[in-house]
């Protein structure tokens, strides 16, 4: 009876992957085209503008984001009356944080001496009321694993917006057509999901259980916000003490990996998350979740990292055109960096799911700590050396997020390291030979096509001749999940 259940759960788990993946390949692959078209259309300085915006946005959409929803995840018994008075909460809690944010526009506009960001800033921040109707969607979504909502919701909106910002950028309405793309994203994407998602805010609160998913939740939430204001902290020096070109070749770089590893990874770990905390109890299950979610995301990533470090001059120059060649060279520093996100997400998914939020945020302090520290010294230099300095915080980084789980799980961080690296120097041989294609002083575009066919080739070939059980863990769930789906 036991075997049967794990099989079943773990059919559903990669039931919800597949459909997670296809949301997130869905989603960002129309956002992708839409942010080349507008670059194309738009000057690197108007990028600019709308990522200090973006950022401020994207700090207090923390608040929302992140700690109660958490909380209702990871809570094994959490009922209607659990969900209603979070959402209740949510919705008077952004309704203020708003109010903040359209009085303090006007301060931002002035630190940055460019009064364009007060409209901007006070138009972007109505996603935060429009995320306090969304967030405990979400939750329920994500916490009883139905995943194929995030689908429907998710591709609806995105293409709307897309028409929405192409549309308004041909017509010359500038960093407003950015503006206009990512509220109409967001609106779309939460009426879908209000329709898809049969649950309901009943009239139930209950501030006794407000206070026991706080408890849990707050550590989160100040994790969450450390690592997010951190995460930004760069753009915004940047914004400050450079220009606005600076600030756009960064922000764009970082986009480029950004989107092939919030696709996979964040396909990942968003489902194994909840999955994790309803086998929290059982740690040599938790440590094989996590074990397989880190193998899993560095099989599938590091060929596209190392793949779009070697191509990423050609992949500039034929999307975006050469205006936009600068910021190349921090596309190398992001492209290595985001390559060991797998081992930062999947030792702190594990973390979370075992209730251990305490640690979670002594993590975040101690992490963050060294990374302002690298910020400082750096800051003065270049905006190059602040790129290079994610690239050192992040490999200690990486050992202190391990160093929990050498106790809780008994996976230590030189296992961890046995286990992915074969997938590293595997793909590292594919991008050297990859990066010889050049030399045959083709076009860009073909040369580009026969380098992804070549790596492509190099990577499955080496990958079935080398009998990697990764590989054949892929390839078996994928042809179970099609013969599933086809009965």
């Amino acid at each position: 009876m036991t075997e049967k259940k794990n099989k079943i759960s773990a059919h559903r788990v990669m039931n919800n992957m597949a459909w997670r993946l296809a949301e997130r390949i869905g989603a960002k692959g129309v956002e992708f085209l839409v942010s080349v078209v507008l670059a194309r259309l738009l000057d690197p300085e108007m990028f600019g503008v709308i990522a200090l915006c973006i950022v401020f946005i994207s700090i207090i959409q923390t608040f929302v984001d992140s700690g109660l929803g958490n909380a209702l995840i990871q809570k094994k018994d959490a009922d209607e009356t659990d969900f209603s008075t979070v959402f209740y909460f949510n919705i008077v809690f952004c309704v203020l944080l708003y109010s903040l944010l359209f009085a303090a526009a006007p301060l931002a506009a002035r630190f940055y001496d460019n009064p364009q960001l007060t409209p901007l800033i006070r138009v972007l921040g109505l996603t935060i009321i429009i995320s306090g109707l969304k967030n405990i969607q979400q939750a329920y979504v994500s916490k009883h694993l139905l995943f194929r909502r995030f689908f429907f919701a998710t591709l609806g909106g995105t293409i709307a917006a897309a028409v929405v910002g192409i549309v308004m950028a041909y017509r010359g309405y500038g960093v407003w057509a950015i503006v206009a793309q990512h509220l109409v994203n967001l609106i779309v994407d939460t009426i879908i999901l209000w329709f898809t998602v049969k649950w309901r805010p009943k009239l139930l609160f209950s501030f006794q259980r407000l206070k026991q998913l706080y408890s849990y939740g707050w550590k989160l939430l100040v994790s969450h916000l450390i690592d997010k204001i951190y995460g930004e902290i760069r753009q915004l020096l940047i914004g400050k003490y450079y220009s606005s070109a600076d600030l756009a070749f960064y922000n764009r770089a970082k986009l480029f990996p950004l989107f092939i590893t919030a696709n996979v990874n964040t396909t990942i770990n968003s489902v194994l998350f909840p999955a994790m905390s309803s086998v929290q109890d059982e740690r040599e299950r938790v440590k094989a979740m996590t074990r397989r979610a880190m193998k899993t995301s560095v099989y599938i990533m590091a060929p596209f990292m190392v793949g779009l470090a070697v191509c990423g001059d050609q992949i500039v120059s034929i999307l975006l055109t050469d205006k936009w060649l600068p910021l190349v060279p921090y596309l190398y520093v992001f492209c290595a960096t985001q390559l060991f996100l797998p081992v930062h997400t999947s030792n702190l998914n594990a973390i979370k799911a075992m209730g251990r939020s305490d640690l979670f945020l002594k993590l975040e302090i101690i992490k963050k700590a060294v990374g302002l520290i690298a910020i400082l010294l750096t800051l003065p230099i270049s905006v190059m050396a602040m790129a290079l300095s994610t690239l050192v915080t992040n490999v200690i980084a990486q050992i202190i997020n391990s160093w929990p789980n050498r106790k809780l799980l008994g996976y230590t961080y030189l296992e961890q390291l046995k286990d992915i690296v074969p997938y590293m120097l595997i793909a590292a041989g594919m991008g050297a030979v990859v990066y010889c294609v050049r030399f045959l002083n083709l076009p860009h575009i073909p040369t580009l096509l026969i380098q992804i066919v070549v790596g492509a080739a190099i990577y499955i070939g080496v990958s079935k001749l080398l009998n990697l059980e990764i590989y054949n863990y892929l390839v078996d769930m994928l042809k179970s999940f099609i013969k599933k789906r086809r009965a």
